[in-house]
């Protein structure tokens, strides 16, 4: 077996080749431009192993290595990706206090050796890899508008608190567009009644804003608000950043939903799972078959609970590990929200836990376990939820 170690940098990388039967090294630790040319020059002295039985490993450092990725996929190359904690515990098994490039490379050139360290990669991993990057996206813009709907609803409370008194919806077109020309109740002091109403007008067939110019000429006689031009302008910049990432979001959702559809998994057979918790479950997850069993999932979605023993001592309640993706976590505790609602077994599961005077939040956690365990069962036989089937 041909182990070819490769430590990965920015702007260079490392590589060595390394014969696992003998622990000869055939190849010394070289450097290479992370570019074409650097790439060229690691096949022009790796290309005599490809008809050997080999591997080329690096540490999945996050995007550094994806580009080199796809380049040694392309040239036929077997690649594996060790985690970076596991070269790290390596080294500090071995009791190797140095760390520099080339005694990396030579590291991750032996780790190939014991299976227990590396996942394999392949253009279909790549391929999961671009679509998790879809889902992700979505949850940061996701987070962000939320962050930014609170710094909004903070700016309002200082120049125009009673606002949000009036009947209409928080964020909705009327909403957003009259709050653009008027951010203030300072700003409306002196506008005329037939501008409010103009304002309040929204494009389109769907139904037209329940609030009037003259609900809103009332509150902003008694209004506390500040007159504060600085804040003004925050609240107009806010609201224009929101609908902006809002038509993003939209996009995303609509490529997330095709491709749900192209794939028509049975994760979306599950009662209560929406395409967009669904196919990030499913990002996250990649290839069932890296899993040995539900315990390797659930472990590798952090919802394991941490175990901690000394002595005669036994902590009886602690936390779950939080190991992994959290993107995935937070996908199971929306999707296990909804799934309960129509579920039967899942409602069930869930009032059981919290008659055994489980909290809410604990009580989730143990129907998030379930529900991995039904998604690894679908996924690993490729058959569709069957409510007579959970137990």
């Amino acid at each position: 077996m041909i182990n070819i170690g490769i430590d990965v940098g920015k702007f260079k990388h490392c590589a060595t080749v390394l014969d696992d039967s003998t622990g000869e090294v055939l190849i010394k630790p070289f450097f290479l431009t992370n570019d074409r040319k650097g790439f060229d020059l690691l096949y022009s002295k790796t290309k005599q192993f490809i008809r050997r039985k080999h591997s080329v490993g690096m540490e999945d450092t996050g995007h550094y290595m994806i580009n080199l990725t796809n380049y040694l996929l392309d040239k036929k190359f077997t690649v594996k990706y060790i985690n970076p904690r596991a070269t790290c515990l390596r080294r500090k098994e071995l009791g190797v206090s140095a760390k520099n490039d080339r005694k990396d490379a030579l590291l991750i050139a032996e780790m190939l050796s014991e299976k227990r360290f590396w996942r394999s990669i392949s253009p279909r991993t790549i391929e999961n890899s671009k679509f998790r990057d879809i889902t992700r996206l979505y949850h940061q813009l996701q987070e962000q508008q939320n962050q930014d709907m609170n710094r909004l609803q903070r700016a309002l409370d200082i120049v125009f608190p009673e606002v949000n008194l009036l009947s209409w919806t928080r964020y909705s077109k009327a909403y957003m567009k009259f709050l653009s020309t008027y951010p203030s109740a300072s700003s409306l002091a002196f506008e005329d009644i037939r501008n409010l109403r103009k304002a309040l007008k929204t494009e389109g067939k769907g139904r037209q804003c329940k609030v009037t110019a003259e609900e809103i000429r009332e509150l902003t006689k008694h209004s506390v608000g500040e007159d504060n031009s600085s804040i003004e302008l925050e609240v107009t910049s806010i609201i224009a950043v929101i609908i902006t990432r809002e038509e993003q979001l939209r996009i995303l959702e609509k490529k997330i939903e095709e491709f749900s559809h192209k794939l028509n998994s049975p994760i979306i057979s599950i009662p209560g799972i929406s395409h967009i918790s669904g196919m990030t479950i499913l990002a996250e997850i990649g290839d069932i078959n890296h899993f040995q069993n539900t315990g390797n999932l659930i472990s590798f979605a952090g919802m394991d609970p941490l175990v901690y023993q000394s002595g005669k001592y036994d902590a009886a309640h602690m936390p779950i590990s939080k190991h992994g993706s959290r993107y995935m976590r937070k996908a199971l505790y929306q999707a296990v929200f909804t799934v309960c609602k129509y579920s039967p077994t899942f409602h069930a599961y869930y009032t059981k836990k919290r008659n055994q005077g489980k909290s809410h939040r604990c009580a989730q956690g143990h129907c998030a376990r379930k529900l991995l365990r039904v998604i690894y069962k679908l996924l690993s036989t490729n058959s569709l939820y069957n409510q007579n089937h959970i137990h």
